[in-house]
């Protein structure tokens, strides 16, 4: 096991050392170089598999300490490998913009056609809908108080049907007609107090 240990811990100073020519290289053998340090870092992953076997099978007082050098160089190794990503990602990012760059200067520009439209159909579409909308609480707030209006002057109309209707009420109730009326003169009397 500790030759195992000893050389893999080896290739990851390695692959550490060679991670530095990644910015240096030219473009064309940049593929090349990262291909390698894929490779070496799956080398490596393969045999910290066989050592965290062989840590396992170390005598109870080593066992501990055992993994723990395994884990230290897992951990070591996944961290080239995330670095190995986040290069191959600014790469990726840079030979994208690189590429737009020259599309853009390789496009031929023209003057604008005679019919040039500004887009503003959806905000001029959005105002009018927004004016409508404006008109129509305005219309709605007119209705609802002409309503208002309406219905005070019928109760002060009520008020003074019932103040000048309750002598001949009364009279009709002597003639019998009390139940008919009753339900109307409670109407009457009631909007008249609450007014």
């Amino acid at each position: 096991m500790e030759m195992l240990y000893h050389q893999t811990n080896k290739q990851i100073q390695e692959v550490q050392s060679q991670m530095g020519r990644l910015e240096t290289t030219d473009r064309q053998s940049v593929h090349l170089l990262e291909n390698e340090l894929q490779a070496r870092i799956d080398q490596i992953f393969n045999q910290l598999e066989r050592l965290e076997i062989l840590a396992s099978k170390e005598p109870p007082n080593r066992r501990q300490n055992a993994k723990l050098r395994v884990d230290q160089l897992k951990y070591d190794v996944q961290h080239l490998q995330t670095a190995l990503r986040n290069f191959q990602h600014r790469r990726y990012a840079r030979e994208a913009q690189d590429r737009e760059r020259e599309e853009l200067l390789s496009r031929s520009f023209t003057t604008n056609d005679a019919d040039t439209s500004i887009p503003i159909d959806e905000t001029l579409q959005f105002n009018s809908s927004l004016q409508n909308a404006h008109r129509g609480m305005d219309d709605l707030l007119g209705s609802g108080s002409s309503i208002l209006n309406g219905l005070r002057d019928q109760r002060s109309t009520l008020k003074v049907c019932v103040t000048q209707n309750t002598g001949r009420i009364s009279s009709e109730t002597r003639k019998g007609n009390f139940f008919f009326f009753y339900p109307l003169i409670r109407v009457f009397l009631n909007i008249s107090n609450s007014a």
